[in-house]
């Protein structure tokens, strides 16, 4: 009989054959015939199943995904399902051992609430002194599961998950709803010190490597002490011969089934042969890191150790530090195969032109990269090949504070089963989404396969991109609607990474606000800016690929007394990018800023291509753009002294590509 305890609903038991319960309480009948007729029938034919296990072999067709050691069997001596499962399970232990134990954790298939009784509790080697007791005990792990059986996972165990009208799972990411790019940390050791960046405007906070191991330690032994873990093992960059096998290993079905969505899924062809990863995620971030370890400032912390091939997450469940971690590795590891990695949207003309789009939030680079006549290879992060341009995830992850389907009919109707919702909030009976609400976060995030977007290019690969195109909100009203660039000004403002943002009205300041980002993702980079920006530069000389810098922001002045860039506009600038037409101009060159503006483009007035036509104040736009090219030379201070090769000629070139004045 149910009954609550401390607010928690709770059964008595009852004994096998009926009877009453310990509690003394008799045994609830639910097979008793109603003599209405109302609530049993008996017209069906019986399902032939005598337990419940049966009954679900019914239910649905049994699957056995496996994650083998390619083995060296023969053709003559196929591997048996019982060996196959045991290299499995020495696999998945391998990434959950600690240095301490010596065998990890013994792991056993299937879902711990499922009886125990078939588990075989022998064969124990005799503990050590080094092995401790979490090493003893039974860790369930759940491998590669589908979506449906991540939401039965999430919903039944993870409070704080919902199903939402339209089949999407909605969950909550605890007290971090967003990165926490100062908690996130970089092993410095003999070879990093000489590779990354580090220093003045890097994104890279050092740690030793005795400080990443003890935070290593501190997150496995969380993992081992839990009941069960949930681990993917996934690809990396559609390109199959620079793809990276990456393994997470996470205590949350929300985080299993996000990076199922953001991560390529393996074929079960695949994973036949995927054998041991070439990065490992430890996300233990339900519990915190130890404040008082070394280099802690928090009790969140997000460790990558690349000489150990490996990323640790304590203190934070919000799981776009996953995503992120990943792409800062691919920025570390895909250079140092002459590769460019990009923080970018990307799509392809149906001639198969590709363009590249940089920029960053409020840009309007989602909205300008999704183009019904082009196909998405990506919205946001991509490798620049020998053999083209390829997205480096398999999912998509976009931001939803005031989605409408009127709005982002694409990201609105990708939004269904198997879709992750991020904080947000819904009518609690109809589970209608409300995405105009903030209550949680304004960070509210829909994270989904590539393929729920109808003109997704599958595989996500393509050519070489024909145009760069990067893109700026100058909010300043000074920089024109479109400049074409050359490979100097390319790099100039590759590196700067400007935008400008409208100040808060709540203190009444109307000032724009100059934000600039190196590579348009400063936070993720780790090398430095310039060795990005010469790859570019190097690339797009090969391939032939022209440099643009399109400005979504302000005409005629400044926020508040000039107007925004209307949208068809710049949808006429970015059609005439890909077809070709716009390379056909007549260009002007600029003062100060010494950009090439053209004089016209069809369908857009050409009294706002140059700035200053549009301002009636001359004086106020001189004086405004001397403002704004004194703030991109003060940001590029922090770039001027890095020098790449023996000598400075190229650094040189990148700052004479700035303004002049």
């Amino acid at each position: 009989m149910a009954g609550i305890e401390n607010g928690e609903f709770s059964f008595a038991s009852t004994n096998a054959k009926g009877g009453t319960a310990r509690s003394g309480l008799a045994r609830i009948q639910t097979n008793q015939k109603k003599n209405n007729g109302i609530c049993h029938d008996d017209s069906g034919p019986p399902v032939k199943a005598q337990t419940i296990d049966e009954l679900h072999s019914l239910q649905k067709k049994r699957s056995t995904p496996t994650t083998p050691i390619k083995g060296t069997q023969g053709a003559f001596s196929p591997m048996s399902e019982e060996e196959r499962q045991k290299q499995q399970l020495q696999s998945i232990s391998a990434s959950l051992a600690s240095l301490t134990r010596e065998t990890g954790p013994k792991l056993v298939k299937g879902d711990p609430a499922k009886k125990s009784g078939h588990v075989v509790h022998h064969h124990y080697h005799t503990p050590t002194i080094c092995v401790s007791d979490s090493s003893l005990k039974f860790t369930h792990f759940l491998y590669n599961l589908s979506p449906a059986e991540l939401y039965e996972q999430a919903i039944k165990y993870e409070k704080g998950s919902f199903i939402t009208a339209s089949g999407a799972l909605a969950t909550l990411s605890g007290a971090k709803t967003g990165r926490s790019p100062r908690d996130k940390r970089v092993v410095k050791d003999e070879t990093t010190a000489e590779e990354l960046w580090w220093g003045k405007g890097s994104p890279n906070i050092e740690m030793d490597e005795h400080t990443f191991m003890v935070n290593r330690e501190r997150a496995v032994d969380y993992l081992n002490s839990l009941d069960k873990v949930f681990v993917n093992d996934q690809f990396l960059n559609w390109d199959p011969v620079h793809r990276i096998k990456v393994r997470i290993v996470s205590a949350r079905a929300y985080h299993s089934l996000f990076m199922h969505n953001m991560c390529i899924r393996p074929t079960p062809e695949e994973l036949e042969d995927f054998g041991t990863p070439d990065f490992t995620i430890y996300n233990a971030g339900q519990f915190p890191c130890n404040r008082y370890t070394h280099y802690m400032t928090s009790s969140t912390s997000i460790d990558v150790h690349l000489a150990r091939k490996e990323m640790v997450i304590l203190g934070t469940q919000y799981a776009g530090e996953m995503k992120k971690g990943l792409f800062s590795v691919m920025h570390y590891l895909m250079p140092k195969r002459e590769i460019l990695s990009l923080h970018s949207g990307c799509n392809m003309g149906k001639d198969g032109d590709v363009a590249l789009f940089f920029g960053l939030s409020g840009t309007g680079k989602t909205t300008l990269s999704t183009d019904h006549n082009r196909f998405l290879i990506g919205d946001d992060e991509h490798c620049w090949s020998e053999n083209g341009v390829s997205n480096i995830e398999g999912g998509c992850y976009a931001k939803c504070i005031d989605l409408s389907g009127e709005k982002e009919p694409d990201i609105w109707n990708a939004i269904k089963f198997g879709t992750v919702l991020e904080n947000v909030v819904f009518e609690e009976h109809t589970r209608e989404v409300d995405y105009s609400d903030k209550s949680v976060t304004e960070n509210t995030r829909a994270a989904y396969p590539i393929e729920y977007i109808p003109n997704a290019k599958l595989p996500c690969v393509g050519p070489h991109p024909k145009n760069v195109i990067l893109l700026a909100c100058d909010a300043f009203g000074v920089l024109p609607p479109v400049s074409k660039l050359s490979l100097a000004q390319t790099m100039y403002h590759f590196i700067s990474g400007y935008t400008a943002l409208v100040a808060g009205t709540e203190d009444g300041i109307k000032e724009p606000q100059a934000t600039f980002s190196a590579c348009f993702g400063a936070a993720f980079i780790m090398l430095h800016p310039t060795k990005y920006a010469a790859m570019l530069a190097a690339k797009m000389q090969k391939h032939g690929a022209t440099g643009w810098l399109v400005n979504t922001g302000w005409s005629g002045g400044s926020y508040g007394s000039g107007s925004r860039i209307k949208l068809a506009y710049t949808r006429k600038i970015i059609d005439a990018i890909h077809s070709g037409s716009l390379l056909q101009a007549n260009f002007v060159k600029t003062d100060v800023f010494g950009l090439e503006i053209p004089t016209e483009v069809e369908g857009v007035p050409s009294d706002i291509l140059d700035p200053i036509n549009a301002w009636s104040d001359k004086k106020a736009y001189k004086d405004t753009r001397l403002k704004l090219a004194g703030l991109f030379k003060k940001n590029f201070e922090v770039f001027a002294n890095y020098k790449i090769g023996e000598d400075n000629s190229l650094q040189e070139e990148i700052l004479a590509a700035g303004p002049n004045f």
